[in-house]
């Protein structure tokens, strides 16, 4: 172990010194010390100088600097040191499953699923601001598609394209940063699919198998509405890391959501949270705020069920415009309130995958391998 004893003191300045000066540091976005995160690498003592990263496990938080701060005056108490130099870096952790039969996407860290107990709620338009915001913020982010009768996610996203093969695998397209796959870049616009379940439940194990994604920390599955054959498939088909539902304020959209919340409580799909889209109707003139489908509703619903509430996302006319145009509102005005909402959203919700990264789970022996 490196230490250095200074001149007017008996105290070594040593690496574990150090950790235990940065233990009184804590990363809110995984409730642990930096130390017990063990977010501290390649920590170097060279005379009255310290050297060290801090690796937090989301890109872009919010706390990125204040951490840095307390950890710079935690180490620069220590008696001997006289400079202390951090960078700060982020590397996302894979959610460890507890079924051991369902096989990691090749590529992909984390999959998480987008879905609604009902249509109309604006669950195609999060799913892509929260892509492009979990991106922007410097994650690696991929999506899926899986609106397989109705996918809009390309004319969200504003790419018209088909997709190529590298000889063995679907190379997906990318636009903002973000790899797709969509049953749009397989048909034409106009033509209807028309499938029964072991069709659809073949085009989903396709594209979570078949493509070949490129170092994702996050697959975001947009779902069709309600609790179908897609959202069965997904779950029976590959480890899920996490679940968000959205919802609008009012009672008929909180009814369904609930549902959609059981139902994938059912499918042993972890819920990470609820998000209350068109929560509010701010004018753009006088800046009054008006809760035209009601206030507060996703919030309660979630606190009644015991999940995660992650953010409000106000009704903003350019967040329709963006969408339609293939210019998402996170890309278009990311200084807006409504684009930062969607940024504090994806924050909370790659939170919660953070704490849940940290989960140890214990691999049973499958009774298939148990020999007499």
């Amino acid at each position: 172990m490196a230490f250095t004893f200074w001149k007017g003191s008996n105290v070594p300045v040593s690496e574990a010194v150090i950790l235990d000066a940065l233990r009184g540091v804590s990363d809110p976005s995984v409730n642990r010390d930096l130390v017990a995160a063990k977010f501290v690498k390649n920590l170097r003592i060279d005379g009255g100088r310290v050297v060290f990263t801090i690796e937090q496990a989301i890109h872009g938080s919010a706390a990125r600097e204040t951490i840095r701060e307390q950890a710079r005056a935690a180490v620069g108490k220590i008696p001997g040191v006289s400079h202390v130099d951090i960078d700060m870096t982020a590397k996302v952790r894979a959610v460890p499953s507890s079924d051991f039969n369902k096989q990691p996407v090749p590529g992909v860290k984390n999959v998480i699923a987008v879905g609604a107990g009902k249509g109309g709620v604006g669950k195609t338009t999060l799913s892509v601001n929260l892509a492009i915001a979990l991106s922007q913020s410097g994650a690696r982010v991929a999506m899926i598609d899986g609106d397989i009768y109705g996918p809009n996610v390309p004319i969200m996203l504003g790419i018209r394209t088909q997709l190529a093969t590298d000889g063995q695998r679907i190379v997906p397209a990318e636009q903002y940063g973000i790899q797709l796959v969509s049953m749009a870049f397989l048909t034409d616009d106009d033509s209807p699919v028309i499938w029964r379940g072991p069709m659809l439940h073949g085009v989903v194990q396709q594209f979570f198998r078949e493509v070949a994604w490129n170092d994702v920390d996050y697959l975001i599955v947009d779902l069709p509405p309600g609790t179908g054959d897609v959202a069965l498939s997904l779950a029976q088909s590959v480890p899920v890391a996490g679940s968000v539902l959205v919802t609008t304020p009012q009672v008929v959209s909180l009814a369904d959501t609930r549902r959609a919340v059981k139902m994938y409580e059912k499918l042993s799909v972890p819920a990470s949270g609820i998000i209350e889209n068109m929560s509010h109707f701010i004018c753009p003139t006088c800046r009054t705020e008006s809760d035209i489908f009601g206030k507060g509703g996703g919030e309660k619903l979630a606190q009644e069920l015991g999940v995660p509430f992650l953010g409000r996302i106000p009704i903003y006319e350019p967040i329709r415009i963006g969408g339609d145009t293939g210019i998402p509102i996170c890309v278009g005005e990311p200084k807006s309130p409504a684009a930062q909402a969607f940024r504090a959203a994806a924050e909370q919700l790659v939170s919660q995958l953070a704490v849940l990264s940290f989960k140890q789970v214990s691999k049973a022996i499958p009774l298939t391998q148990v020999r007499s």
